[in-house]
Formats: structure tokens, sequence, C-alpha cells
């Protein structure tokens, strides 16, 4: 008796018979549909929050970021509402997600989950596609990812994960939705974002885009979103978002930090306070040309976004002086 194994035929895939293929976009250049997209950073930074915000617009069909692409493009045009699957390990559905979608102002009707509640959901779960089939989800969200690994998975084992994000991978480009997997960053102390990721290289090897959130460290409220890998586009800028207990989420735009300073306590939104102390000095005596502001700031080093969003922090009013404009401080 033959037990050999039979070899698979071989079939080759010649080139000049692949058709281009335009990528389209749920978020440019952040969040591509047909990919799958890592969201991670430590607990309690706002991850979550954070990507419910995004949830809500999406099911009403706004747009739902300021244009922060850095080349005109519109980051979610105005469209028709789309049906979305969000899966939690850690979060209470009634208690939890369901008051921050209302809260966002979501059409709840469109936030489908999958009830594992008799058997835990997991990335190689038949039940995924089926529910992405059912519904025609547009975005389907797993918070965090180590909530849908399955019990005997080592996130650390790259022959373990490798099956798993190409199992997601393959069903996104099948059902050309965008993919987004939240993840809780490790402990390493070096403040690099490319040490501190989930286990395995696997996961940010298979995922096109990889994001950063963090907050600052002498405004807490402000958090920060990073692009720290983009194989579809060049990487985005940091956009910024406010969060307090007080006024909620509201968006701010740019922000100038890069992911491993947005990591390292010492150097968290140090040019926007170095901006900030630059304005409050230049303004002191007050108003003075827009145009003398930033010829100074140019020639002290400080980029013209960063400018803007410390103006946009000290509320510093522009008054129009003939056909010119001048900034002033705001009245104690």
């Amino acid at each position: 008796m033959n037990n050999r194994i039979k070899e698979p035929d071989l079939k080759l895939i010649n080139m000049e018979s692949v058709e281009v293929e335009q990528i389209q976009w749920l978020l440019y250049p952040f969040i591509p549909y047909g990919k799958v997209t890592i969201i991670q950073g430590d607990p309690g930074e706002g991850k979550t929050t954070m990507v419910l915000q995004i949830i809500a617009k999406l099911t009403r069909g706004e747009k739902f970021l300021p244009d922060c692409s850095g080349n005109g493009e519109e980051l979610l045009k105005e469209a028709e509402p789309v049906n979305v699957i969000y899966q939690t390990a850690e979060d209470g559905l009634g208690d939890t997600i369901k008051p921050r979608l209302v809260e966002a102002g979501a059409d709840c009707s469109r936030v489908l989950v999958i009830d594992d509640g008799e058997q835990p959901l997991t990335m190689l779960d038949s039940r995924l596609e089926e529910a992405i089939v059912q519904t025609q989800a547009r975005l389907i969200v797993l918070d965090p990812i180590q909530g849908f690994l399955g019990a005997e998975v080592d996130m650390h084992r790259a022959n373990e994960i490798r099956p798993l994000m190409k199992r997601v991978s393959v069903l996104a480009e099948k059902h050309h939705c965008a993919i987004i997997l939240i993840g809780h960053m490790n402990k390493n102390s070096s403040g690099k974002s490319s040490y501190r990721g989930l286990g395995s290289i696997d996961f940010q090897a298979a995922a096109r885009s990889v994001l950063v959130v963090g907050r600052i460290k002498n405004e807490p409220e402000i958090r920060v979103v990073c692009h720290v890998k983009s194989s579809l586009a060049p990487e985005g800028k940091s956009i910024a978002f406010r969060l307090d207990k007080d006024n909620g989420f509201e968006w701010i735009g740019e922000y100038d930090i890069g992911a491993d300073d947005l990591l390292n306590g010492d150097s968290r939104g140090q040019k926007t306070r170095e901006a900030k102390a630059f304005l409050q000095e230049i303004l002191a005596d007050g108003q003075v040309m827009q145009s003398e502001v930033v010829e100074e700031a140019e020639s002290r080093g400080i980029k013209s976004k960063t400018l803007w969003n410390a103006k946009t922090a000290l509320n510093i009013q522009s008054v129009k002086v003939g056909k010119q404009w001048a900034w002033v401080l705001p009245e104690e």
C-alpha cells in the first residue's frame, strides 16, 4: 500500500494576465477596504472609543474626520450608511458599548454582534464569514484581537498566528470589507513602537496598515493616532482627538508628533508645548500680524501645523487689520 502524499500540480500565474486593481479606502490613508488594519495602544488610551466614533459615522453615512491626508483627498465623503460587525471580548454590550454608540449618534440597527455566548468566537470561526455574507457589513472589528485567537493559540508563535491572519486577510479581500483588529501593546520599556506591538511579527506583517493610539503626557485628555505602517499609501499624518469625562469625544486635527515620541514619556507633546510658549511670548504685548508670527515661528524651526495646533489650543483670535490678519491672545 502506497501512503505517499500526492504532490500538488504545478500552477503558474503569468503577471501579464493579472489586472491592476485600484485600492479603495474606508479612511484614506489609514483604513483600506479589502485589507486588515491593526489599531494598538496601551489599555485606557481611547482605542475603542475612537473606533466606536468611526462606526457611528459609518452607520449614518457621515464624514467623520477633518482632511488630514496632506494631499487634499477627503478622508471619507458622505456616502450611503453601512452595516458594521463589532465583536468585543472585554466590554459589556448593554452597559458600555451601547451607551457609547448612542452618545456618538450611531444608527444602532446597523451595528451587529455575533452571539458567541455558547461558543467563543475565534478568527478561524466559520460564523465570521457567515455574518459578513448575511449582513453585507463593510467593516468588521475584533476588540481586542487577543480575545479571538482561541484558547490554545500562543500569540508569540509565528506558526500559530500566521494561519489566523491569513484567514482574516482572505475574508477581507474576498468580501471587500475592512477588518480592524484592536490590540493592547506589550510592556517593552524601549518605547519604540516597532517593539511594542502585538506578540508575533506576523500580526503586523499581515496587516496593510498599523496605527498606534496614545496620550500626550502633560495633556492627558489629548490622544493621538500615529501611522506606523502603511503598505498601500504614504503614511498619514498624526491626528489628535480630545477625550474627557465632561465634554466627551472631539476630533482636533493634525498633531506634530511621531509614534516613538508618543510612546516615550520624556518627549510627548514637546513640540506643541514649545509652540504654545512661543505664541504666548510673541503675543504678550498685544496683537501681531500673522505673517510676522509665521515668519518668526519658521526661524525657530516650528512647523506650520504645529503652530496652528498651538493657536487653536490657546484659543488665539484672528483679527482683520486692513487687508491682513493679526493674532491676539484671548482676554483673561
